[in-house]
């Protein structure tokens, strides 16, 4: 098995889902017909029909198809179009629509934190490490800052992609605080190593958002982060 290119680790990540988006959701699960109707679909071995799904749930075609078709809006549930009979052609009939699990994952918690950035920023910097022979510690350093500036080009400020991932930005004083620490449980008993992520990342945030007007300092007693976001000083 061929080692990752050095660079592979950093390739662009999809845009998370906003949390709203994820609340709605899982929210939509605790309708119960709705939830027997996933339950039903994720378990099966291939894509469903609508009306596989109302015989199996024994509910109409009509309600089966509104649900799943509200569940496929909301991403979880991914849409396909198939000829059973297996003929193409004029009069092979319309297409059918099947339902299959969506391949992507969906979580929400609260207050809202992101080990799977952390993880995704922690794998890709050993694949780094392990591929360019660079030391772990700066292969971490890289690798979150490149997330980081990804991040950051997804929005219009700073404070808006310090928001979109988690860190509740507040102000005090001049400065910017976070009243949320997106790896909260990691960074209890990995202080270090969590800490140095959460910083490169913020500056890559920074960068990739296009401010240039504030420095990233390392604040153990800044808010319920590690980070404080101070205006930067003329000449600086």
């Amino acid at each position: 098995m061929n080692a990752p290119a050095p660079f592979d680790a950093l390739k662009k990540p999809d845009a998370p889902a906003p949390l709203s988006a994820r609340v709605a959701a899982v929210s939509a699960l605790s309708d119960p017909a709705r939830r027997a109707l996933f339950d039903l679909v994720s378990r099966s071995p291939g894509s469903v029909t609508r009306d596989a799904a109302a015989e199996a749930a024994g509910l109409s075609r009509s309600t089966t198809a509104f649900h799943l078709d509200r569940l496929a809006e909301l991403g979880l549930l991914e849409v396909e179009y198939k000829r059973l009979s297996g003929r193409s052609g004029p009069g092979a009939g319309r297409p059918a629509k099947l339902y299959r699990r969506a391949s992507t994952e969906l979580s929400v918690s609260v207050p809202e934190r992101h080990y799977d950035l952390a993880g995704d920023v922690l794998a890709s910097a050993i694949e780094l490490s392990a591929a360019s022979g660079q030391p772990i510690h700066d292969a971490l350093r890289t690798v979150a800052q490149a997330k980081g500036n990804q991040a950051g080009s997804r929005a219009s400020s700073l404070p808006e992609a310090l928001e979109q991932n988690g860190f509740e930005p507040v102000t005090d004083d001049d400065d910017l605080v976070f009243g949320n620490c997106p790896f909260h449980r990691l960074a209890q008993h990995h202080t270090a190593i969590v800490c140095a992520l959460n910083y490169e990342f913020v500056n890559g945030l920074a960068a990739g958002a296009g401010d240039d007007a504030h420095t990233v300092v390392s604040d153990a007693d800044a808010g319920r982060c590690c980070i404080r976001i101070s205006p930067r000083t003329a000449g600086a």
